[in-house]
C-alpha cells in the first residue's frame, strides 16, 4: 500500500481499500475511519487531520481540467 508518513511521529497512514485507514507506528498498528475514530488494533491514537488527507474525498484539480474546450464556447457567446 502507498501512504503518507506523519511529519512528527513518522507513523505510516495508508488506505486499506475499504474507505478506512491503517496507521502503523513501529510494531503497532490500528484501523481508523476517515474522521480519525478508532475501529480496531493495538494503536488507538492517530492524527484526524492526516486521516482526512489520506482517506477523505478526492476532488479534481481545477488546474488540470480539460483545456480543449474553448472558454467562449462553454459560455454561449
Amino acid at each position: 500500500m502507498n501512504g503518507i508518513r506523519h511529519p512528527f511521529t513518522h507513523a505510516l497512514y495508508e488506505c486499506d481499500g475499504t474507505g478506512n485507514l491503517v496507521v502503523t507506528d513501529g510494531d503497532r498498528s490500528g484501523r481508523f475511519r476517515p474522521d480519525g475514530s478508532w475501529i480496531d488494533g493495538a494503536l488507538r491514537e492517530c492524527d484526524p487531520q492526516l486521516c482526512g488527507w489520506v482517506a477523505g474525498p478526492q476532488f479534481a484539480n481545477h488546474r488540470m481540467a480539460d483545456s480543449t474546450a474553448s472558454p467562449t464556447a462553454s459560455s454561449g457567446r
